[in-house]
């Protein structure tokens, strides 16, 4: 399965408990990606049926995995996401990072690029969201739709 040679890369081994549950979780959002939006209630709950525990544990060993990943594998998380992280992503954040990456064509994911390497894309369109109502475009300002946060003040734990 190609998350577990992922997650082997960015230092999780099976020892771990959360390296099988990450790699659900994962998996579930790579499927379904709207699950991102609410992990607590979308992603954690399924995770913990199949394994036959709580919630609390499947996050508690998601963010062990996430810490294991930030010390060991800090560089291709940062190669994955495409930009230097300042912070520990959250687990919802670290989650979106993973699944997005088994998204991406294979040669583009295991080939090691540096940050400041061009990268070409596909012509496709991979928007997962559609601004419907009108945005502001001022350069000084984030582009957000009316009557809604930008995301990156919106923290889902």
């Amino acid at each position: 399965m190609e998350i577990y040679e992922l997650l082997y890369r960015l230092g999780v081994t099976a020892n771990y408990t959360g390296f099988f549950y990450t790699a659900y979780a994962v998996q579930l959002c790579a499927e379904h990606p709207d699950r991102l939006m609410l992990v607590t209630k979308w992603v954690y709950p399924d995770v913990a049926k199949r394994y036959r525990t709580n919630w609390k544990a499947v996050e508690r060993n998601i963010r062990t995995a996430g810490n294991v990943i930030w010390e060991e594998g800090r560089s291709h998380l940062e190669q994955l996401a495409g930009r230097i992280l300042e912070h520990k992503p959250c687990n919802a954040q670290l989650l979106a990072i993973l699944s997005y990456s088994l998204l991406l064509p294979r040669a583009t994911r295991l080939t090691a690029r540096r940050l400041d390497e061009a990268v070409a894309l596909s012509r496709e369109d991979h928007d997962m969201g559609v601004v419907d109502e009108s945005a502001n475009e001022r350069d000084d300002e984030p582009v957000v739709p009316k009557d809604c946060v930008p995301l990156d003040e919106l923290k889902v734990k």
